[in-house]
């Protein structure tokens, strides 16, 4: 069964399809985009249905509809937890403990978290309680840490290192590393510590340079390379992340919006999940832009069990390959006239990417073939070579 489309991909189809020019047929937009009449069409509808223009459940009310259902769901159980709770302490021969009740309401089905949260309790003290008590370890961790709080709390002045001679001489033995861990952990700095300059630098990689500007891959979704590019309209700058392919110079995936956060980055990359088959174990080549060294951005490539790679800072040639996409697309459209609006950009973008570059412009490095038909010549002989 074939992927769905992503979202962001369906909506940029129906502008482009809405503002198309004189004698341009839905179908030859379809063609445009690789997607088939039929359900441009459906897609269309379902704008409609969305917008309020035809009659219809829209997106939103079925997603109420289950919020609801799924809220009454909540009530019932938090209802439940309060009322065993109740019964629970009004029994005088029991000891209060409220922890053996969380375990009771888990095995009627009630989720530790919803009566966590009814109880006002944290889950990873019952946690902690449910496997077993107190560690020998932890217990030594925590009186470290009073005896070095101690000794800074009587002289905020002192650093770590006559901070750990002060914890020793209290009986806490422990190496200057611990002490040192245990005091940035902390933020227990000396009153007399260097001063952090204002100048930002570069964050530090959270990869590898796996790729050492060697742009060749011998498949598809082997090798992918992410970049960021901005443009101003009137009504301020369009981001649009972009996802590229090294096999076949494809655009495998992006996102567009009208701010640079991580966020971006991760639908760039969840549409291009979304559309491309076996991308486990692929390398994904990013500049240390902050938004490709962020948490959300690490835990999506883990989660689709992908393998990060970043260049260095201030090299351009580390990301050359993805750079001359963008170059192609400023030459091309950015620059071509001014923008007065992002919807107006955005649908020009889409336009030139998936109509233009993918499907019309063919390349030297790929035998003169355009991307789409480079991949669909060189997967085919590769199967039948199978």
């Amino acid at each position: 069964m074939p992927k769905p489309y992503p979202q962001e991909f369906r909506e940029d189809v129906v502008r482009v399809a809405r503002n198309r020019g004189p004698g341009v047929t839905v179908e030859q937009v379809a063609a445009d985009f690789g997607v088939h009449a039929m359900t441009l069409w459906k897609w269309m509808r379902r704008a409609d249905i969305e917008e309020g223009t035809k009659p219809g459940t829209t997106g939103q009310e079925s997603a109420e509809l289950r919020d609801a259902r799924r809220r009454i769901k909540l009530l019932e159980q938090e209802n439940e937890v309060l009322r065993r709770a109740a019964a629970y302490l009004s029994q005088a021969h029991l000891p209060k403990r409220i922890y053996p009740l969380v375990k009771e309401l888990a095995v009627d089905g009630v989720p530790v978290t919803v009566t966590c949260r009814v109880l006002k309790l944290a889950r990873q003290p019952y946690y902690r309680w449910l496997e077993r008590p107190v560690t020998d370890a932890e217990f030594e961790q925590a009186a470290r840490a009073n005896a070095l709080f101690d000794a800074h709390l009587e002289d905020p002045e002192f650093g770590y290192r006559f901070l750990v001679d002060e914890a020793r001489a209290a009986g806490l033995t422990m190496a200057d590393r611990t002490a040192w861990r245990i005091c940035r952990d902390n933020r227990w700095w000396s009153l007399f510590g260097k001063k952090r300059g204002r100048m930002k630098r570069a964050g530090p990689p959270v990869h590898d340079d796996l790729v050492q500007r060697d742009f060749n891959a011998a498949g598809p979704n082997r090798l992918w390379l992410a970049d960021i590019a901005e443009h101003p309209t009137a009504e301020g700058k369009l981001y649009l992340c972009a996802i590229k392919d090294v096999f076949s110079r494809r655009i495998v995936g992006y996102s567009i919006d009208a701010r640079m956060k991580s966020s971006l980055a991760v639908a760039a990359l969840d549409n291009a999940v979304a559309r491309r088959d076996g991308v486990a174990g692929c390398v994904l080549h990013t500049d240390r832009g902050s938004q490709f060294r962020s948490r959300k951005f690490v835990r999506a490539l883990d989660d689709h069990r992908m393998i990060g790679s970043i260049g260095r800072v201030g090299a351009a040639g580390d990301n050359a390959a993805m750079e001359s996409f963008f170059s192609l697309l400023q030459k091309n459209v950015l620059d071509r006239r001014t923008w007065a609006t992002r919807l107006e950009l955005r649908i020009a973008i889409v336009t030139w990417i998936e109509k233009t570059y993918h499907r019309r412009r063919r390349q030297t490095a790929l035998c003169r073939l355009t991307p789409v038909e480079y991949e669909t010549v060189m997967t085919t002989s590769a199967l039948q070579a199978a």
